[in-house]
């Protein structure tokens, strides 16, 4: 690896555990130093129709509607697959990022969920930040099989 694949890989870790913290402590206006303006994000649980938002606002106003129900709520990332220099762009990047969610809801039952995100990074003048996010469950708890894994 390349110091300046190094550098990103390391830069870009770092974002994804910003957004894995800001979300965990649900710190929504955060999310405006993490994503562009004009970031795309397609959250996909399968068993309902797959949504698309524009933007950080956008993303943490469904995202605090969407846990509101848990008492307790903590994003893990897992693992991720970084690649700099997409497309031959040293300023794009994109990973696949593996997650868990981990929840209490407000009667005190647990559950757990996992999935996958599909990343698009640019770097700007403040850094890397998210301009695409494709989300797709892969498992939850009470849910058997699991689903499938997203091909691309």
């Amino acid at each position: 690896m390349e110091p300046r694949q190094a550098a990103d890989h390391v830069e870009i870790s770092a974002l994804l555990a910003a957004y894995a913290d800001t979300v965990t402590r649900r710190a929504w206006p955060e999310l405006a130093d993490l994503f562009e303006p004009d970031a795309r994000v397609r959250v996909d649980t399968v068993t309902a129709p797959a949504r698309q938002l524009t933007g950080p606002d956008e993303l943490g106003e469904f995202i605090g509607g969407a846990v509101e129900r848990f008492a307790f709520f903590e994003l893990v990332v897992l693992n991720a697959r970084i690649s700099s220099g997409t497309g031959g762009d040293p300023d794009r990047a994109c990973a696949r990022v593996l997650i868990n969610e981990i929840r209490q809801d407000h009667e005190g039952e647990w559950s757990s969920t996992y999935g996958v995100y599909q990343d698009e990074y640019r770097r700007g003048p403040s850094g890397w930040r998210f301009a695409r996010r494709d989300y797709q469950s892969l498992a939850r708890t009470g849910q058997f099989p699991p689903f499938p894994f997203p091909t691309g």
